[in-house]
């Protein structure tokens, strides 16, 4: 089976890396906020100047993920990479993170602040959509 002309399995492990490379970073960054940053400057401002280090892990791991696994994928190809890792990046932070935090789903979105929430999901989809936005190698030839 293919997308766009590259193997599932393919896809599958360019999904999983790229997850796996957001979520480590996440995790590293995410405790650095919250023990360091949050009691000097509260959740919002923490939550916003961690934004843009994210966005930066998440350039730099979708391009070292299209090159290693898929460098010469169509966008399509790519775009079911940055799917796979979102999903399973939503599928950790709706079990694995709200059950150690000890939130439902409800109680998780009503705590979100509204500024650093939209923030957060413009990240999602940039994340979903990054490998489909970055060059493999026969675009960058």
């Amino acid at each position: 089976m293919s997308v766009g002309g590259v193997r599932t399995a393919r896809i599958a492990a360019a999904g999983a890396a790229y997850f796996a490379l957001a979520f480590a970073a996440g995790f590293v960054l995410g405790t650095i906020r919250v023990l360091a940053i949050v009691p000097r400057v509260g959740e919002r401002a923490a939550e916003l100047a961690e934004a843009p280090l994210m966005l930066a892990v998440v350039v730099a791991a979708a391009r070292f993920v299209v090159r290693r696994f898929v460098p010469d994928a169509p966008p399509g190809a790519r775009l079911a990479v940055g799917a796979l890792g979102v999903t399973l990046l939503l599928a950790v932070e709706f079990t694995v993170v709200l059950s150690l935090r000890g939130l439902s789903p409800a109680e998780y979105f009503a705590s979100r602040d509204p500024v650093s929430g939209v923030v957060y999901v413009a990240l999602l989809v940039a994340f979903a959509a990054m490998p489909a936005l970055v060059r493999g190698r026969a675009a960058a030839a």
